[in-house]
């Protein structure tokens, strides 16, 4: 699962100073107490912590300590990449292409992807890319003018 990996993890915590609630949320998730770290990072995420809302989605939607909510995690990575997670945007992106825990929608989809492909995740690029071969041309002209209007 792309969020759950170690790689992941460490990039959450190489981007912002270490915080020692986020970390002890870690070290639980680690030692496979993710009842603690959900715990944890509901609490944070709760508080606008980007980083432990994005943790908290991750946790929803892989159902780890709580049980899966694809729709919950949705929520959380919206709400993260509203306060610009780049993270939480291509894992919302993700999500709307898909249609898991949202309605399948290529415009939000593309929308969410492309402002993480503007911070330069190359990831975000290429699944940017493969959901505009599937979409009309209105609704990429849709999707472009959203871009524009809401993530400058």
């Amino acid at each position: 699962m792309r969020f759950l990996s170690g790689a992941l993890f460490l990039l959450l915590t190489m981007t912002s100073p270490v915080r020692g609630d986020f970390m002890q949320a870690l070290s639980a998730y680690d030692a496979g107490d993710y009842g603690a770290a959900f715990s944890e990072w509901r609490r944070l995420a709760e508080q606008d912590d980007t980083e432990a809302q994005v943790a908290l989605a991750g946790l929803y939607e892989a159902g780890l300590g709580t049980r899966q909510d694809f729709a919950a995690a949705a929520r959380w990575y919206q709400r993260a990449a509203e306060q610009g997670h780049t993270i939480a945007a291509l894992n919302l992106g993700d999500m709307y292409a898909t249609g898991r825990g949202v309605e399948r929608n290529p415009v939000l989809a593309w929308v969410w992807l492309a402002w993480a492909a503007r911070a330069g995740n190359t990831w975000a690029q290429s699944r940017r890319d493969a959901v505009a071969v599937d979409m009309t041309a209105a609704q990429r002209a849709e999707a472009r003018a959203q871009l524009n209007r809401v993530h400058r």
